[in-house]
């Protein structure tokens, strides 16, 4: 293949500073979406282990109707959709007088697309406390809120800090969809780069890059966090 390479391109100050732009959406989107899974997807999984069924129904079809829709469809559902279905006045708002409504949108429809997988990681880690520390908490008189807060979340939290790695880790793989509802992310940069210059492999060799030494870092973080919050000697009940 006769191909010219030219990887000086990456480096000419209008195009590096498109890089360094989609790198700063890419963070903004997925840190902050990040921090509305993490809000919500604990208060559905408590949700889903709760006594009351009511309440555990609820949040078992939020989990089975976010985690079965492609994430695509949902920002598509958010972006072109919601606006037509709202009170005309709320619809103007978020079509033409929301700041940013790309990024925000991404950050609604990824946050809450991810919710749903944090609540399952929270579910599980609470059903493997096992039943005998639930049922030693409610003999010594604690309520059901005391028996959630003092026993059964502090280590289930811990327990679940290596699959929470993995999901944080999706959702800055899955903001590059922020692009297709037009937010210039680092996949779009690169994109538009490539459109700009014919330089696609160049491009997309620095996506792939910096796609990477995210995930390095952030598996780094991870593993420490891991070490430190480990409970020694607790095997968790399937």
């Amino acid at each position: 293949m006769n191909y010219n390479w030219n990887w000086s391109v990456l480096f000419e100050e209008e195009y590096l500073g498109w890089l360094i732009s989609g790198v700063g959406w890419t963070f903004a989107v997925a840190l902050v979406a990040w921090v509305l899974a993490l809000a919500v997807g604990v208060l559905v999984g408590v949700g889903r282990t709760l006594p009351s069924k009511p309440v555990a129904f609820i949040c078992t079809a939020y989990v089975e109707l976010f985690r079965n829709v492609p994430l695509l469809v949902q920002l598509f559902l958010w972006y072109f959709v919601v606006p037509e279905i709202v009170p005309d006045d709320m619809g103007r708002w978020l079509k033409r007088d929301l700041p940013n409504p790309e990024y925000v949108t991404a950050v609604i429809g990824l946050g809450l697309y991810t919710a749903s997988r944090v609540a399952e990681q929270v579910r599980a880690g609470i059903n493997a406390v096992g039943s005998g520390l639930t049922n030693a908490a409610y003999a010594n008189g604690f309520s059901t809120a005391q028996t959630y807060r003092y026993v059964l979340l502090p280590i289930s939290f811990r327990l679940i800090v290596p699959p929470m790695t993995s999901e944080f880790l999706t959702i800055f793989k899955n903001s590059s969809l922020a692009l297709t509802i037009g937010l210039l992310e680092l996949t779009a940069q690169s994109q538009q780069i490539a459109e700009y210059t014919f330089q696609g492999f160049e491009a997309f060799t620095a996506a792939t890059v910096i796609y990477v030494v995210i995930a390095l870092g952030a598996t780094l973080i991870a593993q420490l966090l891991e070490k430190h919050t480990r409970i020694p000697g607790f095997v968790g009940k399937a």
